[in-house]
């Protein structure tokens, strides 16, 4: 069975072991998240120079510079890297608001970078995984050159594992950018590109092709089902996490953000060994042109709240297993396990949840449901203040109870 691995950490060439996250394992998809590692020697000075004073320049890019008599697609795969590589960067979280101050653009030693990123806009707005910016309130961007600076994470949606931060230089610039391609036109076949840091070899450039379309992968942290994923053939390992797939015109048509490994592979090269087997997958340009507005208005995707905290699937439908007492659906009159105790004998008390009066939700406006992400997603189309007709099994009774839905308030 292929295994899903999503990248959060580069593997510096001289970094200590790593360690990874299993979330699901016995025969169900597995996914692993690469944690930090740290290069115990000095990194590269952050104003981007070099031991000679020079500034550094992508081994990948200097490769290319000056090549005669260049195919057509060899012409191709140079102009997408020229037109972009610029836009791409390095992201490492930082602890704290000192790690901001003391290491934001003169640090000469610290620590290596755990994942991409890829500017959208002049303004220094840079969208990666969420998984890659993890908890931190700010990140340290890294350009191609080796020049640093902070950037503070603006917004996060965990349902999608996108993350939007923005660069704070200490003068005002503007910053090279990638633009946003239209990834409703992608088709089986058509030639892309990954670049990224993959084991910690900074803006390496990956050709293949759109192997499929209309992929379904399960979000790291969420565990919610991200849909609509391109799947690609080019090389996609630890440290691409948040970079970009783009078109043969260099737009933005992905987010690269997980690959399938075998688990044999997995196993023979421990828990850090998931590399690319030829199958990544990317979140669509659409997908995170439609988030991004939001999480830079206001941090969060504000969708539209149920109130329902938990359920457990059944042959019927879905079980409510925990509602929220203060929720939308506890107020319209849904009800869950209930919470019992009693004494087993005298000084001890038995308590326990009895899930057998829980309601049994069948069907949303009339539309089955078997999941609760069939759920979730029928929900999140909708806005706050509408109205939804939850199908309910209450025992041997058949019910429509309408709930009119809020706003979340944590995503």
């Amino acid at each position: 069975m292929k295994h899903l691995a999503f990248f959060a950490s580069t593997l510096a060439l001289l970094a200590v072991p790593s360690y990874a996250v299993a979330l699901e394992q016995n025969g169900k998809a597995q996914i692993l998240v690469a944690q930090k590692s740290v290069n115990p020697g000095k990194r590269q000075q952050a104003s981007g120079a070099s031991a000679s004073g020079q500034k550094r320049i992508p081994s990948s890019l200097s490769s290319v510079s000056g090549a005669p008599d260049l195919t057509p697609d060899e012409k191709v795969n140079v102009s997408v890297y020229q037109k972009c590589y610029k836009a791409v960067v390095n992201i490492s979280p930082l602890a704290s608001a000192e790690d901001v101050y003391y290491m934001g653009h003169d640090e000469s030693e610290g620590r290596t970078g755990i994942g991409s990123g890829v500017v959208i806009n002049p303004d220094g707005y840079v969208v990666t995984n969420n998984h890659v910016v993890q908890d931190a309130a700010a990140v340290r961007v890294t350009f191609y050159d080796g020049v640093s600076m902070p950037a503070r994470v603006v917004g996060i949606d965990p349902s999608n594992d996108i993350a939007v931060v923005k660069l704070e230089p200490k003068t005002p610039r503007t910053f090279s950018y990638v633009e946003f391609g239209d990834s409703s036109k992608m088709q089986v076949g058509r030639r892309v590109f990954a670049i990224g840091d993959p084991f910690g070899l900074d803006h390496t450039l990956t050709a293949g092709i759109v192997s499929s379309l209309n992929r379904t992968i399960k979000a790291y942290q969420s565990g919610r089902l991200i849909k609509g994923v391109i799947q690609t053939d080019a090389a996609i390992n630890p440290g691409n996490s948040g970079g970009p797939l783009l078109d043969v015109q260099g737009r933005l048509v992905g987010l690269n953000t997980a690959i399938a490994t075998s688990p044999v592979l997995g196993a023979a090269l421990g828990p850090t060994g998931a590399q690319s087997a030829g199958i990544g997958f990317a979140i669509p340009s659409n997908t995170i042109k439609s988030i991004v507005p939001q999480l830079i208005r206001n941090g969060r995707i504000i969708r539209p709240e149920i109130g329902i905290a938990m359920v457990i699937q059944k042959t019927q439908g879905l079980q409510v297993f925990k509602l929220d007492p203060a929720g939308p659906a506890a107020k319209a009159g849904l009800q869950g396990a209930r919470v019992i105790s009693y004494e087993v004998m005298p000084g001890m008390v038995y308590r326990g949840i009895d899930p057998s009066m829980a309601d049994i939700i069948t069907g949303v406006d009339n539309i089955p449901v078997h999941t609760a992400d069939d759920l979730l997603s029928y929900i999140e189309k909708k806005e706050p203040n509408q109205v939804v007709n939850l199908s309910i099994l209450r025992g041997r009774q058949n019910l429509k109870i309408p709930v009119k839905l809020t706003v979340t308030r944590t995503d």
